[in-house]
């Protein structure tokens, strides 16, 4: 009989990341005094929805083996497009809130489609994505342009009683972004070929998988994900500008890293993903906290963080390698031996059965 969880090599990044995430509260409950409150807790959604939104986007580019590197500039972007056409042509806010999602998933496909056709590496591809979003945004205004329109001003200032505390409307939208992430990720096709894009490409191709398809909706979602993070955000600060959500990429692939996404792919979950931002938030509050540390130690302290992550992720794999007898020298043998097609059809067969 299948167990529903285990603690293996998989899923132990995951509850190192709640662990950590528990201890953090832990210690800032007993340190400081009004830390252990419901209202801190709710603070840490209503703070960080935007980077859950667009960190969830980008732990689907992760789980395939990619990267992207234009969320940050795509954020920026929304905004300036919001705020601009709320602003200068007085466009309904509803439309503009469609025509920024729609034009943010344009913006990831094309980015997918010369990743996988034109086989230029994710990194290139992003990097370029990355100026010419920010360079966009100041062709419409070098400027920051606040927005007054009053539906955006209603739902910035719109706080939800959950009983315990108050939450923003943006929190409800990042944990809908959550919920259907989850189940695209787990429950259907699409998220079992990213896996198993992340496991192995080649392997996944010769599995009949669609594997052009997929990854083209992987770039699309995270674009989608980050314009949707770039409208959350405009809501949050009620302006747009071309500076907004600067590195704002590297704290996203930090949160799906420490949520306990491997970086090479294939292996993670979108549900660590939250708990991996959530804990970048509480660096941030206990920071503030304190109140004699320099704002600069979030980044120290996420460098820290990002770097045991990653050593955890290799030993891991190390240990996952010895046990398929990869690793050592009598595995490295065998694999010489065989003859290369041989070897692809016999994961590809491996990664069938897994997915089926």
């Amino acid at each position: 009989m299948k167990k529903p969880f285990s603690l293996n090599a998989q899923n132990l990044p995951l509850a190192v990341t709640i662990a950590l995430f528990a201890l953090m509260y832990g210690f800032g409950s007993v340190m400081y005094d009004g830390y252990f409150s419901w209202q801190v807790f709710l603070n840490l959604f209503v703070d960080n929805a935007f980077l859950c939104i667009v960190a969830i986007g980008m732990t689907f580019v992760i789980l395939s083996g990619g990267i992207d590197l234009s969320v940050g500039s795509v954020v920026a972007l929304a905004t300036m497009i919001a705020a601009s056409l709320l602003e200068f042509r007085h466009w309904n806010p509803w439309a503009v809130i469609a025509l920024v999602l729609v034009l943010g998933a344009l913006f990831g496909t094309v980015m997918g489609l010369l990743v996988h056709f034109f086989r230029i590496p994710a990194f290139i591809v992003t990097l370029g994505g990355m100026f010419l979003a920010r360079g966009l945004c100041y062709l419409i205004s070098i400027d920051s342009i606040s927005i007054t329109e009053p539906t955006f001003t209603a739902l910035s200032q719109a706080r939800i009683n959950v009983g315990v505390g108050e939450i923003s409307p943006s929190v409800i939208v990042a944990l809908v972004f959550l919920a259907v992430a989850m189940f695209l990720a787990h429950y259907t096709n699409f998220g079992r070929t990213v896996y198993a894009i992340g496991g192995n490409e080649r392997s996944a191709e010769l599995m009949g998988l669609p594997v052009a398809r997929t990854k083209v909706l992987i770039y699309t979602l995270s674009s989608f994900c980050a314009a949707a993070g770039g409208l959350v955000f405009a809501f949050y600060m009620l302006s747009g500008y071309g500076l907004h959500a600067q590195g704002l990429e590297l704290d996203a692939i930090a949160a799906t890293v420490i949520g306990g996404t491997l970086l090479t792919g294939g292996v993670g979950y979108v549900f660590g993903t939250l708990f991996g931002v959530l804990i970048l938030g509480q660096i941030q509050t206990l920071i503030m906290f304190d109140g004699s540390l320099s704002s600069w130690w979030t980044k120290i302290a996420i460098g820290a963080l990002l770097c045991l992550f990653c050593l955890m992720q290799r030993g891991l794999e190390s240990i996952r390698e010895r046990r398929k007898g990869t690793g050592s020298p009598r595995g490295r043998k065998h694999r010489k031996t065989m003859p290369a097609p041989a070897t692809e059809v016999g994961v590809a067969s491996t990664m069938q059965k897994k997915v089926a």
